[in-house]
């Protein structure tokens, strides 16, 4: 897929190499400047903004790539001081890689302003280039809600002016479409990161929660998720280096306040970025990833000046840990292709902690005037420095054996081509396939009751399973585990993992009966079998004296007669992919 893709960008390169503008005819003051610090760009703005950068300075480049939604591309920036005719997306080249996305939510739009400002201060040399770093941002993730701005849905928002829509042209939320994959925005994102196989990733945003005086939070990908020595790495030195360097910068920062309707001082927890999210997306390939959140009260001014000092800060950590990172990325993929289990499910860790010096206001609850009940007002003019306890480990709760393979039947054609889009290796069957395997059936399962972004989501899923001789036919896929994208595997294709296919409804068929029985008629075969299977019969009898609701249900005796023959459907809640152990 990469070489296929290089070869157009290559030839623009070469065809743009000497035909570089004077940069002092085109003023590079931005929307946001101009306006002192209260107004955010157009998308065609933007876009008009990153394609004279690129005319300009030889450092700059900018790309299309792939399709949104409202059918317009992505349109990636790279800055690379050492631009030459060879790809600068060659994995010959070694460098720590950085990628920075925007207007996922294009209300959120402080993370546009701040890279604009970014990149053109690279190029002109205003910031210094980080050594051996090459840098690279989505100019704007969500085009469709980016053209569609208003000044009013970021209720809680102060500023800009005007701005985009959360949702994207099918009205999806982008930011938990990474693994179902509902959008053309998500397969042009997993295009973009299997191009780059960035080291570093950052997703601009602004929050929603609690008040307090920071204008800068974060949100790491949670390190026990992330796991291993990476993940020891991010928490207790990539993390503190971040938050040293910007208060050094007189910019405080603490970790995303995960709070709603509460006050931080009671203690609050990281958020877990399931690979639903970017940065749970971008874990799966063992990339540091963290989210940008600027608190939504402040103005917006010092929002985006803040998020430009935090990409600041950032590209200098990176350049200046660049062997460290590298090592600790390798010593994460060696690791999980040693690893026998994977943990697929976690849970808050209570008896581990981080305490923070939190920088909040007073809040406090009071009658409303509005609604006569109790509301939560915060006191700007009473800050406080207060001891917080933040809640940063998690612990797995339910591990699986990782499988040699997985093996895909030739139906589910639209799995093998998602794995396929995100560098996933596979190959067919050349003819029919007999062998054991471990199957999965599923047990239980619950459904929200509402839909979620266009989906009714499974949770709690639990299985039952078992070994058997299976026969794949022809066409099959097989998908050994043994490839630098494990975890993108098994996080899809384990059914109890959270954001798994199966959780996302990909499976559903395999719920429903197909086949069922006319009672009059099951009847007589039902005892006819009962007395032909008398182990059968007596666990009937002794489900009947111990159940009540089960005596007292004669079709759901009938239908539990039913699932014990041979006339019920194998098909029925019997998880389609299976498991190669050897």
């Amino acid at each position: 897929m990469k070489r296929l893709f290089l070869l157009p960008l290559l030839a623009i390169a070469i065809s743009c190499g000497d035909t570089k503008d004077n940069p002092e005819n085109k003023d590079f003051t931005t929307r946001f400047e101009k306006s002192g610090g209260t107004e955010t760009p157009t998308y065609q703005e933007v876009i008009a903004f990153y394609k004279d950068l690129d005319t300009a300075y030889r450092s700059i480049k900018t790309y299309e790539v792939g399709t949104t939604d409202i059918g317009e591309p992505l349109t990636l920036v790279t800055f690379n001081p050492n631009r030459s005719f060879d790809s600068e997306f060659s994995n010959d080249m070694d460098v720590r890689r950085i990628l920075i996305n925007n207007g996922i939510h294009p209300g959120e739009s402080d993370g546009i302003d701040a890279t604009m400002m970014l990149m053109r201060d690279l190029a002109q040399g205003k910031i210094e280039a980080p050594e051996n770093t090459w840098v690279s941002a989505i100019a704007i993730y969500n085009v469709g809600g980016a053209l569609n701005r208003n000044s009013g849905t970021r209720t809680n928002q102060n500023g800009p002016k005007e701005y985009g829509f959360r949702g994207n042209a099918q009205n999806y939320d982008l930011n938990r479409d990474f693994i179902k994959r509902d959008t053309k925005n998500a397969a042009a994102f997993a295009e973009i990161y299997h191009m780059i196989e960035p080291d570093v990733f950052i997703d601009n945003h602004v929050s929603n929660g609690a008040d307090y005086q920071y204008t800068l939070t974060h949100l790491f990908t949670q390190h026990n998720k992330l796991g291993g020595a990476l993940g020891d790495y991010v928490h207790e030195e990539f993390q503190p280096m971040l938050e040293e360097d910007l208060k050094a910068k007189d910019w405080e920062i603490t970790p995303y306040v995960n709070v709603f309707n509460s006050t931080p001082e009671k203690g609050f927890s990281q958020f877990m970025d399931y690979p639903r999210y970017s940065t749970g997306f971008t874990s799966l390939w063992n990339t540091i990833g963290l989210m940008v959140e600027t608190h939504m009260l402040k103005p917006y001014k010092p929002r985006v000046e803040g998020t430009y000092e935090l990409m600041k800060s950032i590209l200098k950590i990176t350049a200046e840990n660049g062997t460290k990172i590298k090592e600790m990325r390798e010593g994460a993929f060696n690791a999980f292709a040693k690893a026998e289990t994977y943990p697929v499910q976690f849970a808050l860790d209570t008896t581990k902690t981080t305490t923070l010096d939190f920088l909040g206001y007073e809040g406090k609850m009071q009658p409303s005037e509005v609604t006569g009940k109790e509301r939560l007002k915060y006191d700007v003019n009473k800050p406080f420095t207060k001891k917080v306890t933040y809640y940063d480990y998690f612990k797995p709760t339910k591990e699986v054996t990782i499988p040699k393979a997985y093996v895909i039947p030739r139906g589910y054609r639209d799995i093998a081509l998602i794995l396929k889009a995100n560098d996933i290796k596979f190959d067919q069957l050349k003819m029919d396939t007999t062998f054991v395997a471990q199957v999965y059936h599923i047990d239980t399962y619950e459904t929200r009751k509402s839909p979620y972004e266009g989906h009714y989501l499974h949770y709690n899923t639990s299985l039952k399973t078992s070994e058997e001789e299976v026969t794949i036919p022809k066409g099959g896929y097989i998908v050994p585990t043994d490839q630098k994208g494990i975890r993108y595997i098994l996080e899809t294709l384990e059914p109890e993992a959270t954001d798994s296919f199966f959780n996302w409804n990909y499976f559903d068929t395999i719920l429903q009966q197909k086949e069922g029985f006319s009672p009059y008629v099951w009847e007589d075969k039902a005892q006819q079998f009962l007395e032909t299977h008398p182990k059968i019969r007596i666990e009937f009898n002794l489900k009947k004296s111990l159940n009540s609701d089960f005596a007292n249900n004669w079709y759901a005796q009938l239908d539990w007669i039913h699932k014990k023959s041979s006339s019920y459907e194998k098909a029925h809640l019997r998880y389609p992919i299976v498991r190669m152990l050897n």
